[in-house]
């Protein structure tokens, strides 16, 4: 089955991509990925101390994983699984990708502020002509309405 990846991160676009990634699987019979990074330099404390950050991580992100997972069944009928790698959030992505041969388009959200689209979008399209799948960037701002319309 193809897939689309998405990216759970703490941003405000996050929300627009989980929806365009949840609707477009609906309407073609996909499935949803969602992947979450936690970053390394995160953890660069004692070791007991670590361990309980990166429990602590893992459990907001299941948690605000299950926000979205709700919505996907409920409103969509996706059943989404959920990944979380621990790394650099562009190094991980980029193993995702190569490592589920089932993934078939990136969704990425853009910010809609004047610094830019954000991190990933702007390091994922400079990279964009040497990966294997195809990355729709999905604008932070977009309407439900014109979501629905699009997907």
């Amino acid at each position: 089955m193809r897939k689309f990846l998405v990216v759970l991160d703490d941003s405000r676009e996050c929300l627009n991509a989980m929806q365009f990634a949840a609707m477009r699987a609906a309407h073609t019979g996909a499935g949803v990925e969602i992947l979450s990074v936690i970053p390394p330099d995160e953890f660069n404390h004692w070791i007991g101390v670590g361990d309980i950050m990166r429990e602590e991580a893992r459990e907001r992100i299941e948690a605000h994983f299950e926000v979205f997972a709700k919505w996907m069944r409920d409103k969509q009928g996706v059943d989404p699984e959920l990944v979380i790698r621990e790394g650099d959030p562009l190094t991980e992505i980029l193993e995702q990708v190569r490592d589920d041969p089932e993934i078939g388009v990136l969704v990425l959200g853009a910010a809609a502020d004047k610094k830019g689209p954000g991190p990933l979008v702007t390091q994922l399209t400079k990279n964009a002509g040497s990966l294997p799948i195809p990355i729709t960037i999905v604008p932070g701002d977009m309407s439900r309405e014109r979501l629905k319309a699009v997907t």
